[in-house]
C-alpha cells in the first residue's frame, strides 16, 4: 500500500484545514490526499497530522471525520 513520503508509517493522515482524515490504504483516498498535498501545498503550510495510535477512532477523538463521509467529505 502507498503512503505519503512524510508519513511513511502512518495509515491515517488528517487535513487540519478541513478536519478530515484519510485512510492511506484506500487508493482513492490516498490519491485525493496526494493531489491536495501537491495542489494546496499542505506540507509547507503544516496542515497535515498523523495520529497515535494510528487508527480512525483516535482521529475521531481529535475531531476529524472520515474522508468521503456523509457529513461533508471532499
Amino acid at each position: 500500500m502507498g503512503r505519503l513520503h512524510r508519513f511513511p508509517d502512518h495509515r491515517f493522515v488528517g487535513r487540519r484545514d478541513l478536519m478530515i482524515v484519510y485512510d492511506c490504504d484506500d487508493q482513492t483516498q490516498l490519491r485525493d490526499l496526494e493531489a491536495s498535498v501537491r495542489d494546496l501545498d499542505l506540507e509547507r503550510k503544516d496542515l497535515l497530522q498523523s495520529f497515535a495510535p494510528d487508527d480512525q477512532p483516535e482521529a475521531a477523538n481529535r475531531g476529524f471525520r472520515p474522508a468521503g463521509s456523509a457529513e461533508g467529505g471532499p
